[in-house]
């Protein structure tokens, strides 16, 4: 009785008027105090980091899938660009640009405009912050680029030539433009439709060493759906890294990612987040070459046509960056080492859909997709589309799912006899097993081999030997790690390595 009276005071006061209305000095005052953890019963309401007057939501006639794309830390105040399914072209109100004070109040800025928008970036040169069509000052006063409140936007980068007053943008569609930051002239330079024939479905884009890479996570072919029974499809199908010089467009992998970013210092290594059915994939640029590492997956729910949205890699504190892939964040050091990534360390699961965060006031805010529709029809069960925001420390991230997943460098892949796999993460995980299974008509050997200290020196653990067309497992010893695991076959064959963690 008494847990159903708190849940019953608890709903009672979700439904309470806007605690905005508030007298401005209490409001200040109260969440203030919650904030630093003394008691304010009056205060801005919070259930477990969540504020329900910050929900941002869509018309309720309207059946379209409401997300906050994009968060930006700036001018003293946290911004959040929302985006909808059915984007401005469907006359959809209500959503758009956010501004959200010290004081825990929001409004929605007047000049806030309804798109499709997860695209953010600080201009340090002109002292701007960019995110989905606006630029705002470090006063807090908001412009518009005019000519892309209609295209879905993805991303904001650099410019290759003139980074003190230009930028670039991406949209989902392959719209590829610059836009003058001062004049806010904009020129669309390429349909990467076109130019990168497959693709359709851009995420990010990320400049460094003179170079803009684009990531798109398209992962149906063109006309064709997944069937409700199918696999993710193969690697080498669908979705693409490429990245541009200022003439050409390279293709990097022909694979579906969904992030791209970096450090502008400290070797500025760019990391390229992606998937295929064995594992997520990250390619990191850090030595003039793209290498290629693997993680695990913590959930199938994300091996979907939209679920994979949205990986994300941004730094929240002082050098420390935090990844999320599939359902799992991780730590990424900032830094590489000998041209190599030392350090990556998972920190828990999760099934939340995190378009973005960010630390602002020295809280962690993690934006949400918190209801997506079945779009277009009328009779979804999902109600009034809104999506909020999450308010808390980095470290409560370690206080979340356990680390744990499963995945691997070979699924169903036809290798070469002693051609190495790519590194797998194994740092970071209590139990581990090892999974072999193999297609050949003689029995084959394979190499076990580990990284321990991450700086891609491989010294060999075991070698397992799995019987013609055959399957044997293998328990690493208890508290047995190290940074990367890899494998070598011995001779050609159709092979399976997987790796469960828990």
């Amino acid at each position: 009785m008494r847990n159903r009276a708190l849940f019953t005071l608890i709903l009672v006061m979700a439904f309470s008027p806007d605690p905005s209305a508030l007298d401005a000095e209490e409001t200040v005052a109260k969440a203030s105090g919650h904030m630093s953890g003394r008691s304010n019963s009056a205060g801005p309401l919070q259930v477990d980091g969540i504020f329900p007057h910050l929900t941002m939501e869509a018309g309720a006639k309207i059946r379209s899938e409401v997300g906050i794309g994009a968060l930006v830390a700036w001018a003293n105040k946290l911004w959040a660009v929302t985006y909808t399914s059915h984007g401005k072209s469907r006359g959809e109100t209500g959503l758009g640009l956010f501004e959200i004070s010290p004081d825990m109040s929001m409004r929605r800025h007047p000049k806030a405009v309804t798109g499709t928008y997860a695209n953010r970036m600080i201009h340090w040169p002109s002292n701007q912050a960019i995110v989905g069509p606006h630029i705002i000052d470090e006063e807090g006063n908001v412009r518009t680029f005019e000519d892309l409140t209609g295209p879905r936007l993805a991303a904001t980068m650099s410019h290759l030539e003139s980074p003190e007053n230009k930028v670039y943008f991406l949209g989902m569609g392959g719209g590829f433009y610059e836009a003058d930051v001062e004049t806010l002239k904009t020129k669309k330079l390429a349909s990467l439709r076109e130019v990168l024939p497959g693709v359709g479905h851009f995420k990010a884009a990320y400049t460094a060493h003179g170079r803009v890479v684009v990531a798109d996570n398209r992962t149906v072919q063109a006309g064709a759906k997944w069937g409700r029974a199918q696999a993710p499809p193969k690697a080498g199908k669908v979705g693409i890294l490429a990245e541009w010089d200022g003439d050409e467009w390279t293709v990097i992998d022909r694979r579906p990612y969904v992030e791209v970013s970096g450090l502008p210092s400290y070797g500025s290594a760019i990391f390229a987040l992606g998937f295929d059915r064995a594992s997520v994939i990250l390619k990191v640029f850090a030595r003039g070459d793209w290498d290629t590492y693997r993680l695990p997956k913590a959930s199938h729910t994300y091996d979907h046509d939209s679920n994979t949205e949205w990986y994300r890699i941004r730094q929240v504190q002082s050098k420390r960056f935090l990844m999320d892939a599939h359902g799992m964040f991780y730590e990424l050091p900032a830094f590489t080492y000998y041209d190599s990534v030392w350090g990556i360390r998972p920190i828990s699961t999760h099934l939340r859909v995190v378009p973005d965060f960010v630390s602002w006031r020295g809280m962690l805010v993690l934006a949400a997709d918190m209801q997506e529709a079945n779009v277009g029809r009328q009779d979804s069960r999902l109600g009034q589309r809104q999506s909020n925001l999450w308010f808390g420390k980095t470290d409560d991230l370690w206080k979340w799912g356990k680390p744990r997943g499963w995945g691997g460098p070979w699924l169903e892949k036809s290798v070469k006899a002693d051609q190495p796999s790519n590194p797998y993460l194994m740092t970071g995980f209590d139990d581990k097993v090892l999974h072999l299974r193999h297609q050949s008509d003689q029995p084959v050997t394979f190499t076990v081999e580990v990284d321990f200290v991450g700086r891609g020196n491989f010294s060999t653990y075991k070698q397992i030997e799995v019987p013609a067309n055959g399957y044997v497992h293998h328990e690493f010893p208890d508290a047995f790690s190290a940074h990367w695991v890899r494998f070598r076959a011995d001779r050609d064959c159709m092979a399976t390595t997987w790796l469960t963690y828990k």
